[in-house]
């Protein structure tokens, strides 16, 4: 026997509280309130994304994650020797953009060239962080 807690909300009111589309479990079009969405989670009647297409920005989001663990790491390193109060702010706010300009490009990825064009964008705050990471000594 099973049980259904009664304030529970059902798909079909989630999607109307969420901005994005990904809940509905019949095909819906990709239009919120007349204006076609950029970024949203696929739904259920999107073709899927190519296989070399999901593996090069695979790729290329790995290459900026393992970029963001060095300046990480050299960070911790930083943080060791004593270090300025600007320093961990300014990587964290940099590699914050970074992250969320990569999960931009994932939520847009049925989009021709938007996420190659977010993808981009999030090499240049990780390269100022790699640029603040070498530059700053102690």
């Amino acid at each position: 026997m099973t049980t259904v807690e009664k304030n529970r909300a059902t798909r079909t009111e989630a999607a109307e509280i969420m901005p994005f589309g990904g809940w509905e479990t019949t095909p819906a079009p990709a239009a919120v309130g007349g204006h076609e969405s950029l970024f949203r989670f696929p739904a259920a009647d999107d073709p899927a994304p190519t296989p070399a297409r999901l593996l090069t920005m695979a790729l290329y989001a790995a290459a900026l994650g393992l970029t963001a663990v060095g300046v990480g790491l050299r960070a911790m390193v930083t943080i060791f020797g004593g270090t300025a109060f600007w320093y961990i702010p300014t990587l964290s706010l940099f590699g914050l953009l970074s992250v969320t300009l990569v999960v931009g490009s994932f939520l847009s990825i049925h989009r021709p060239i938007l996420p190659w064009l977010l993808l981009t964008a999030a090499t240049a705050p990780l390269a100022l962080d790699v640029l603040i990471a070498v530059l700053y000594q102690n």
